[in-house]
């Protein structure tokens, strides 16, 4: 008897955050990714299979200027980063984290305006049990009968991160147990032939031996959704912006796109078909660099008015720094106290009212502020839209929470202090470092991990153990992002609904004039006598 074969392609983009176009905000550069060059991946790779299946793994709504200026400025027109869907024709996508960060009216406008289903069978609506937006999975029929199954997961760890009024009324649902019954019921009940896991996650052990990589806090559970849920054939992953492909675990086809558009997740699926079921032969996934590709001219003419209106948004004047407040290296900015550090952190004090303060600088690429600002500058140095919240910690809370900031460095071979390889793989994580105002702390590198505040006082005492201060900082960190789980759960004194680019900006419109001044609080040591 004959055998049907049939080639089946899946293409994936996750944490797409916005990128469509492929310049930078913060100078106009050309750059090498964005959802522009994706498209002429996808259109080729479409003429050249008959069978292709395009998904987005989340977090597409959230992470460049063009989505905050639509999201907070001008949300009346037609959503930029949907239009472009649409136009690639997505088969769906899944929730992500941030898709939920400009609150659930937004994201309900961006679901209806979409030509294609979002999934999500562990978001649940509490009121009814059911997913958010109905559905937990699709199925795609082809022409020749091929029935493939493609389920949709979120990270269950949103909670920790997310503005309660954002998220009132859902449930995440553990993915695994979710997982488990929505594959059965794809292969048993649906008779699909192949079963893709979508799941906006990543991974929290070694793809190759298995080993932890992170706490296991459930944030990230896509080895033991390969381990622990049997029926799945293909994992695409997200959430960590890793570059993951060419691997399987436990028999799983795995694909994580990194992030931004820098690469297209392409999954190939060989199938033959024999006693009228299609069964899977062989699978490999891969990543394109969009670098290579030209960005696609339909995609940029599509948001070309949306990206004006965003362009002349950001170059909207503000105010003036006197002084210096540009980051010209960011290691050092992290060792020793810099002003752009010491001004958010004091904007942060200023209007919450708390007299203590901690913030971070996100990553490597944060310029700082040139002698005039614009909001061109105020975006690109926040690029998260955080919120702030004054949580009440015990002085233990405060010691323990700069222990676990202090586990950033590590000393190498010559005694200088640098990143912990924690900090910067699997993906770089800088925004986990934490630097403190309105405490004077010292961080002993060369001490062991657990021991290296030497030094903690304010207003020159020592912070007693039981004695409780209010402290500000962003919504993510006061969730117990980034593993601080000495910060989880705390009392809360304040919530400050505005967000931190909007803070800033009324800030330097009020006062014209911000000082680059720094008062030298902390500082990190090798141990080395000075």
């Amino acid at each position: 008897m004959s055998k049907s074969t049939c080639e089946l392609i899946l293409l994936a983009t996750s944490d797409l955050h916005g990128f469509i176009l492929p310049r930078s905000y913060a100078d106009q550069r050309e750059v090498g990714y964005g959802l522009a060059r994706v498209s002429s991946i996808i259109k080729q790779l479409r003429q050249d299979h008959p069978y292709t299946l395009l998904i987005d793994n989340g977090d597409c709504l959230q992470g460049t200027p063009l989505t905050y200026y639509h999201a907070k400025v001008n949300s009346k027109r037609p959503n930029p980063v949907i239009a472009c869907m649409n136009k690639l024709r997505y088969d769906a996508a899944v929730l992500g984290n941030h898709e939920f960060n400009y609150g659930l009216p937004y994201l309900q406008q961006a679901v209806d305006a979409s030509a294609f289903p979002w999934l999500s069978a562990n978001t649940l609506d509490e009121t009814t049990g059911q997913p958010l937006f109905r559905e937990p999975y699709i199925i795609k029929q082809l022409d020749n009968g091929l029935r493939v199954g493609i389920l949709g997961l979120t990270t269950s760890y949103v909670p920790h991160w997310e503005l309660p009024q954002h998220i009132a009324g859902i449930q995440f649902e553990d993915p695994i147990e979710t997982a488990k019954h929505w594959v059965a019921h794809l292969r048993e009940v649906k008779a699909c032939d192949i079963v893709i896991v979508s799941y906006h996650g990543g991974f929290e052990r070694d793809i190759e031996h298995g080993n932890a990589t992170e706490p296991l806090t459930g944030e990230n559970i896509g080895y033991a959704l390969c381990e622990q849920v049997g029926g799945i054939d293909v994992l695409i992953t997200g959430h960590q912006h890793r570059a993951i492909a060419d691997c399987f675990i436990n028999g799983v086809c795995i694909v994580q796109p990194a992030a931004e558009g820098r690469f297209l997740g392409k999954v190939t699926l060989q199938l033959e078909k024999s006693d009228k079921r299609w069964q899977l032969i062989q699978c490999q996934s891969e990543l394109i660099e969009a670098a290579i590709y030209e960005p696609d001219s339909d995609i940029e003419r599509l948001v070309a008015e949306d990206e004006a209106l965003t362009q002349a948004w950001l170059d909207l004047p503000l105010g003036y720094v006197d002084g210096d407040m540009l980051i010209t290296s960011p290691a050092d900015a992290r060792l020793t106290e810099h002003p752009f550090i010491e001004f958010v952190n004091k904007l942060q004090m200023h209007v919450s009212g708390a007299d203590i303060s901690c913030t971070a600088l996100f990553d490597n690429e944060t310029p700082g502020f040139p002698s005039q600002v614009t909001m061109r500058h105020i975006v690109t140095n926040y690029i998260y839209p955080n919120t702030l919240r004054v949580i009440q910690l015990a002085g233990r809370d405060i010691r323990a929470a700069l222990e676990k900031t202090a586990e950033y460095f590590r000393l190498d071979d010559r005694g200088n202090v640098v990143v912990s390889e924690a900090f910067n793989h699997p993906k770089p994580q800088h925004y986990n470092y934490d630097m403190w105002e309105g405490i004077d702390y010292t961080l002993d590198i060369s001490k062991a991990i657990g021991r290296r505040v030497v030094q903690l006082e304010r207003h020159g005492e020592p912070l007693a153990d039981d004695q409780l201060y209010e402290v500000v900082m962003n919504n993510y960190r006061a969730g117990g992002g980034g593993n601080y789980e000495m910060l989880q759960d705390k009392p809360i004194v304040k919530d400050i609904s505005v967000t931190m680019v909007e803070l800033i900006a009324s800030y330097i419109q009020a006062q014209q004039h911000i000082e680059a001044s720094v008062n030298n609080n902390w500082r990190v040591t090798n141990g080395a006598v000075t």
